[in-house]
């Protein structure tokens, strides 16, 4: 079963939830020291291509898929012939398997590969070694891990962290730096960063630059800026929004700031599979405000052919606000490798 993901998890102020946060306590000690036991007692597989982890240290809602994506798109640009690697959560089969979206749905290798599978080689597999070993047999040049910093399985040239930038009021990405469950920590921050190579704060459009105060969590790791960016306008005229993300608040929110005339918005649980009777209650809320519907382009990907019909896909991307610095430093980091 999916859950939504608690607003609370990202307040610093601990006076939200606070009987909820103090019995979860126990557990996040339970899963910190699970983690931490399992990143320490296994020694990676090394592969004979660069291996690039793109990882976050919260359960979710930072934008590693798009900035993944994004360094995909770099290294092709620049000749190479990177595979992204995922475990393909939603989807059933269990791998290694080459995603091949004419083949392929949401529902056999997840969303997020099926997405990455549409501009280059992806590659699921719920043992990370040997879908690495596949993407290689296939011809990949590099590969491109999207969530696996904290899987130690493989060995890793390069750890980037992507870390939400987006910090209004008291929402922090870390919340109060509490571990899941009780808090939206996968692990202790400085134990996530002292794995880490860089940091990539994925901006929202309408933020200008990064919070100083965040910045400063790591030093001295080099930062990089990066922020979502959408290709066209939204769709014109009233529009019904919807999602199913880790933060589908920030859907909302991106498409308020994009200048979309929004009437209404419907969250559901990250990876959230719709069925047709979700689908009639989305349409019957559109006749109510005499609106089209909108949704994320990772939404969109998980719809039935005759699901998207009636529904529009508003994608967004991540680029680096100085492109040519990060793929600098992107390229001497893997030539020290």
């Amino acid at each position: 079963m999916k859950l939504n993901t608690p607003r609370w998890w990202y307040s610093r102020d601990t006076r939200h939830a606070p009987v909820t946060r103090a019995v979860l306590k126990p557990l996040s000690w339970v899963w910190a020291g699970v983690t931490a036991r399992k990143i320490a007692r296994t020694e990676g597989f090394s592969l004979d291509i660069p291996v690039i982890s793109v990882g976050n240290l919260t359960m979710g809602g930072s934008g590693k898929t798009p900035v993944a994506r994004e360094i995909l798109r770099l290294l092709r640009e620049q000749g190479h012939t990177p595979s992204a690697l995922s475990r393909g959560y939603g989807g059933t089969l269990q791998g290694p398997v080459l995603v091949d979206p004419q083949q392929h749905s949401a529902q056999d290798v997840g969303d997020e590969p099926l997405m990455l599978a549409q501009d280059g080689m992806a590659v699921i597999s719920r043992d990370r070694i040997e879908g690495a070993k596949a993407a290689r047999q296939a011809g990949a040049s590099h590969l491109v891990l999207d969530d696996g910093h904290q899987n130690p399985s493989l060995k890793k040239d390069l750890a980037l962290i992507v870390v939400d930038g987006e910090t209004r009021n008291d929402e922090w990405p870390f919340g109060d730096g509490s571990v899941f469950p009780s808090g939206p920590m996968r692990e202790p921050l400085k134990a996530g960063l002292a794995r880490a190579d860089g940091v990539i704060v994925l901006l929202p459009t309408d933020m200008t630059e990064a919070d100083p105060e965040l910045l400063a969590l790591f030093v001295p790791l080099p930062v990089f800026t990066a922020r979502l960016v959408a290709p066209h306008a939204p769709p014109a005229g009233p529009q019904v929004g919807f999602a199913g993300i880790a933060k589908p608040w920030k859907v909302e929110r991106s498409l308020i700031a994009a200048g979309c005339d929004l009437k209404d918005f419907v969250p559901y649980p990250d990876h959230a599979n719709l069925s047709d009777s979700d689908i009639d209650f989305l349409k019957q809320r559109a006749e109510l405000f005499n609106a089209g519907l909108v949704t994320t382009e990772k939404d969109w990907i998980r719809l039935s052919d005759t699901q998207r019909n009636s529904i529009r896909s508003w994608p967004v991307h991540a680029r680096f606000d100085d492109e040519g610095y990060f793929t600098q430093w992107l390229g001497e980091a893997l030539g020290r490798c």
